[in-house]
């Protein structure tokens, strides 16, 4: 058997066939490794608009000529990311754009031969990027990339490997003049270099400060009685800024519920894994400030919230986002979500400043003629 008639075996086809049996016409075909395609065919060559479904549940779909791909083309992903992109003969060749599964832009820039080239683009879902000019295997590598925080000007300018940071200086986003994407260095910057924290260790360099953070907050004694120092807003800010960034030290879920509950003042749970603490003495701000979304006081009606961040010297870690706008001296509160239930039920029990705050806020909840149950809050430290 010679390989054409292998060839042949290995797909079925649905449709119309030219007197040589080749798929002429719309038709559907199904390959061997269960890859099937949806298109116009000549004579056995697709041309046409068309779209392969392939195996893993993704799928590519555009316009061939001769058998290849040509133009503008849309790939799935299996789990809904989509890259719209430029294709000469069945290759990723020229612009292109990805974003993930929720609709959020993730990457933009340009392919060579399917491989990323020239500036691209790199989009996190907290609204932080990374910019450069990737390397021969398509990685942000090299000695001019940028990490830009999500305000869109402040960033980090410097070497970077795959999009870590490896020593870096505070810049700014100068234009976009002529499509050109321009950084100024600020004098006098310090290096600042990927510092992710360990069981042990919060951060090499402990006493230096976030760049972005320190335009955006300031600690102080809080408004809030018995609660000690707080985090205020060093400036007017819209709803949905990220104000502060909570770093710490990395524990477990098993460590953090087998110690006294008063050590786990300032713990917040990462994953389902691993749990960011800042212990003592690094609680104070003369031993640790290079975060300082610790400093963040409990209220059953906050202006912020926690979320997900990737973080270009911490890596992930939490945030502080505002739920509304905030003006400027405005103390800064997240809701803490300690369990209300008594230790051994559903957690461990709350402390007890949260226990006698949350017996205030339901009474006013009730004098105004809401639910007595405070609203569902994710655990802080569990």
């Amino acid at each position: 058997m010679d390989s054409d008639e292998e060839e042949v075996l290995e797909e079925v086809v649905e449709g119309p066939l030219d007197e040589d049996g080749q798929p002429h016409g719309f038709c559907t075909v199904t390959y061997s490794s269960s890859d099937r395609f949806e298109g116009h065919f000549i004579h056995g060559e697709k041309n046409g608009k068309g779209k392969f479904f392939f195996f893993d549940g993704s799928t590519l779909e555009g316009f061939y000529v001769d058998d290849g791909l040509q133009g503008q083309g849309v790939y799935t992903h299996e789990d809904g990311g989509v890259l719209h992109g430029t294709y000469v003969d069945g290759e990723l060749n020229g612009p292109a754009q990805e974003l993930d599964g929720e609709g959020h832009l993730v990457f933009k820039g340009q392919y060579k031969d399917n491989i990323r080239c020239g500036e691209c683009w790199i989009y996190y879902p907290d609204g932080g990027c990374v910019f450069g000019q990737v390397n021969e295997e398509g990685e942000m590598t090299g000695n001019a990339i940028a990490y830009i925080y999500p305000d869109g000007r402040t960033a980090l300018y410097g070497s970077f490997v795959d999009g870590e940071i490896i020593e870096a200086r505070l810049a700014s986003l100068a234009s976009h003049q002529n499509q050109r994407t321009r950084f100024q260095i600020t004098a006098s910057s310090p290096v600042y270099s990927y510092d992710k924290s360990t069981s042990t260790c919060i951060a090499t360099h402990a006493l230096l400060p976030d760049p972005y953070e320190s335009q955006w907050v300031f600690v102080a004694e809080s408004l809030i009685k018995g609660a000690g120092e707080g985090l205020f807003a060093k400036a007017d800010a819209e709803p949905g800024t990220v104000m502060a960034f909570y770093n710490g030290v990395r524990i477990t879920h098993s460590e953090v519920d087998s110690r006294d509950w008063t050590l786990n003042g300032n713990t917040i749970s990462l994953d389902d894994d691993t749990v960011i603490d800042v212990p003592r003495p690094f609680d104070q701000t003369d031993r640790y400030c290079a975060s300082l979304g610790h400093k963040a006081n409990h209220s059953f009606t906050p202006n912020c919230k926690y979320e997900p961040f990737v973080h270009p010297r911490f890596g992930a870690i939490k945030c502080i986002r505002t739920l509304r706008a905030v003006q400027k001296d405005e103390e800064l509160t997240v809701a803490y979500g300690y369990d209300h239930e008594p230790t051994g039920k559903n957690g461990p029990e709350a402390p007890d400043w949260y226990k006698e705050e949350l017996e205030l806020f339901q009474q006013r909840q009730q004098l105004l003629g809401v639910s007595e149950d405070a609203p569902p809050l994710q655990s802080m430290s569990t």
